[in-house]
């Protein structure tokens, strides 16, 4: 290894100081701030320093502008009258340190203007029952702004609303489609299913049918692979592929399933955020108080019998489906009132604007034991669902009313 020649440092001391200073130098001029650098430049340039005669002009200009703050101006205030009826603008001369404890200024009026204001709408409010008041400590409930996300909802729904498509399809009729969503209830619950996955499914059904002209071999097809595209987005273990090829007996193959999932989201633009019945039913049920569990299993029993037959599916909203939902079910149970101040406020629709639906819902209700599609009736017949299908349907809905009319 060769050795390394070690210089003694002491040597350049004088040096490195130096380069040291000028270095210092060098930064004081550049950044300018420092306040000794002036009065040491100064002096190394044999001048005077500037000092004193600074102090002296600051002196000066302070003086001057004490007299100029000492002489009061007189300023111009608005006052705007609280009186209703002669909103007039005064102009009030003002010197400095007299009292404002006489004058009304435009915060203090507008405050208590609104004071009085939000009296009114708390009174008109007393009838109105706070639904969130129990979920005030629930960070999931959202409860700060979850009536903004309701009025966003309705103010949406008509963007992935499904219009009357049927004429668009020559060989398939509002009959299969019944049947088809008959199936899929029962695939639904095979799988044991979360809920709003049905909804989903089968307004991606509705959608693409509205856009595409299907084959009637392919019906089933379209809805399976509808389901399994609502299963990815609804489910946290969605079921596989292949499940949906077995349960539907094998009448397609896996590659068949893959290629029509890619032309559904193709034709519907990978859009699967929409407000489906189940968004609205979820909230008009909580504003339906009291509520209980037979109350929520018949409600959603509705709004099925409602999703499956097409005039139903077509003609109403999604916001309206949910409501007259809430609405029949109250008359079938015999609720007072049968449609609150709160049920008002909370789904924007009143009684006769719910009436014709409500009317159509309790009609596929009574028809519902007769019918040949069975799998929603089944459903709601069995005791983990209250068998609420075993109702006796709301008499004073039906077309011909047994009695005077009502409920």
């Amino acid at each position: 290894m060769a050795s390394r020649a070690i210089v003694p440092q002491h040597e350049n001391n004088g040096e490195v100081k130096q380069k040291n200073a000028l270095a210092d130098g060098r930064n004081r001029r550049v950044l300018q701030d420092i306040g000794n650098f002036v009065n040491e430049r100064a002096a190394a340039q044999g001048k005077k320093p500037i000092t004193e005669g600074a102090v002296v002009v600051a002196q000066a200009v302070k003086g001057v502008q004490r007299k100029q703050v000492d002489k009061p101006k007189p300023e111009n205030v608005i006052v705007i009258s609280s009186d209703e009826k002669s909103e007039k603008s005064k102009h009030v001369t003002k010197r400095q340190g007299s009292s404002r404890k006489d004058v009304k200024t435009l915060t203090s009026i507008l405050s208590a203007r609104s004071k009085a204001a939000c009296g009114l709408v708390n009174k008109l409010n007393d009838s109105i029952e706070n639904i969130d008041g129990a979920d005030a400590g629930n960070e999931l409930a959202v409860t700060e702004y979850v009536d903004d996300i309701y009025k966003f909802y309705k103010l949406t729904e008509d963007e992935g609303r499904v219009r009357d498509y049927m004429d668009l399809q020559p060989d398939i009729n509002a009959k299969m489609r019944s049947i088809l969503v008959d199936w899929l209830i029962e695939v639904h619950r095979k799988f044991e299913l979360m809920p709003e996955t049905l909804y989903l499914t089968m307004n991606i059904v509705d959608r693409f049918l509205s856009m595409k002209v299907v084959r009637r071999k392919e019906l089933q097809l379209v809805g399976i692979s509808a389901m399994l595209v609502a299963c990815k987005y609804e489910e946290i273990w969605a079921p596989e592929v292949n499940d949906f090829v077995f349960i539907s007996d094998n009448a397609y193959a896996r590659e068949h399933v893959l290629v029509m999932e890619k032309t559904i989201l193709d034709k519907l633009e990978w859009c699967l955020t929409v407000p489906t019945p189940y968004v609205f039913l979820v909230r008009f049920i909580k504003a339906s108080v009291p509520s209980d569990d037979k109350m929520e299993d018949l409600v959603f029993y509705l709004a099925e019998l409602g999703l499956m037959q097409y005039p139903s599916a077509v003609s109403y909203c999604p916001s309206m489906l949910a409501a007259a939902a809430v609405y029949a079910a109250r008359c079938t149970l015999g609720e007072s009132p049968l449609w609150s101040e709160t049920l008002k406020h909370h789904t924007g629709y009143s009684v006769e604007q719910l009436i014709e639906c409500a009317k159509l819902l309790v009609k596929f209700h009574s028809t519902a034991a007769e019918s040949k599609l069975k799998a929603l009736y089944r459903k709601f017949s069995s005791p983990d669902r209250n068998a609420v299908a075993l109702l006796a349907p709301a008499k004073c809905l039906l077309p011909i009313a047994i009695h005077d009319g009502e409920c």
